[in-house]
């Protein structure tokens, strides 16, 4: 949308930044060759270092400290551009923005808005509403905002995104090439194992460790938020409306996600015609490989890649894909965004490759 190239850098927001998925948008704007942070905001830590939360990114932020919600703006110069991501919580991500693009407004910011909270991820404030139980914070912003994997929306004209959640991410990118290929019936099942990060930072029984260590559960069993989202996006994603069934767990690791994604071919199919049409769907996307055989957590986790691997015995289908949920699955998903948002490579500041060894 706007031209970020040259020697000048794009100022970076980050608000919400004391969480897990904000101090992955901060590790990974330390290498990104032009978002610069101008400011990690939390109205909880405000005036702390950043450091003291995350030492690991203290070799990058020696000095860099915590900012308010209403100081972060007052050292950005007028008329600067921005790069605003947002990892506030639910339900408070859209007012925190609403606020920050009205003073942004006041101050002449050219401002473009990467949201990785559900709070932008409907059209609508009542299907918003229906799923979380609240009333959106922000109604008048949803027409500045889409919602998509990446991969699946080439020609989004909207000044904002909101990204998709990390377990819709891991299971968007196995079930929509699925579905739009016609060689599935237009049901799915879902399954999906969640590593301990993706229950956010602040301790709960199901993310203690005693509890998950050597553990796996299944957790709201065709009835998780998720569902719609996933059946939603990919209605927009293919043109067909799948039903989708979706079983989430628990895993005993922390960081990761890996889907199983089950459909019935509506006549036999080989492994081959199925490859060949995944790989044609992603042939020019770089974070997406098909591999033979199975995909493996340990070839993605801390990258922004995913991993597909298909089977089939002609009549059954299962596509498996693997992802790490704090990157591809929402702060590398959003930078990925903001990326195209400022006409930036897509890959800038996501190259990194998996430790394998985690």
């Amino acid at each position: 949308m706007k031209n970020g190239t040259g020697s000048e850098p794009i100022g970076a927001v980050v608000l919400g930044a004391t969480g897990y998925v904000g101090g992955e948008l901060l590790r990974l704007l330390t290498t990104h060759p032009v978002f610069a942070l101008e400011a990690a905001v939390s109205e909880s830590r405000q005036g702390q270092p950043i450091a003291a939360t995350f030492p690991n990114l203290a070799g990058a932020y020696a000095a860099e400290r915590f900012a308010g919600h209403d100081d972060w703006i007052s050292n950005i110069e007028p008329g600067s551009r921005v790069a605003l991501f947002s990892a506030a919580p639910h339900g408070a991500s859209a007012a925190l923005v609403a606020a920050a693009l009205e003073a942004s407004g006041k101050r002449n910011l050219d401002v473009h808005v990467v949201d990785a909270s559900a709070d932008f991820r409907y059209a609508a404030a009542a299907d918003y509403a229906a799923i979380y139980g609240a009333e959106h914070g922000a109604p008048g912003l949803l027409g500045a905002f889409s919602c998509a994997v990446p991969e699946h929306a080439p020609d989004v004209r909207t000044p904002h995104v909101g990204h998709p959640g990390c377990f819709a991410t891991a299971v968007l990118l196995a079930t929509v090439p699925l579905v739009a290929s016609g060689l599935a019936e237009d049901e799915v099942f879902v399954t999906a194992t969640t590593g301990s990060t993706g229950s956010g930072r602040s301790p709960q029984p199901g993310t203690h460790h005693p509890e998950r260590h050597g553990n796996l559960y299944a957790y709201k069993p065709l009835a998780h938020r998720h569902a719609p989202e996933i059946a939603g996006l990919t209605a927009a994603a293919t043109g067909r409306s799948p039903r989708v069934h979706f079983v989430p767990q628990s895993g005993p690791f922390a960081r990761g996600i890996y889907a199983t994604v089950h459909a019935r071919a509506r006549e036999p199919v080989t492994v081959d015609r199925l490859r060949e049409f995944f790989e044609k769907t992603y042939a020019a996307h770089p974070f997406i490989d098909v591999v033979p055989g199975t995909p493996r957590l340990k070839h993605v986790v801390t990258s922004n890649r995913c991993e597909i691997g298909i089977a089939t015995d002609g009549e059954a289908i299962a596509v498996m894909s693997a992802i790490d949920n704090l990157v591809k699955g929402a702060a590398g998903g959003a930078v990925q965004w903001m990326n195209r948002l400022w006409d930036q490579p897509e890959t800038a500041g996501l190259t990194a490759v998996a430790p394998a060894w985690t």
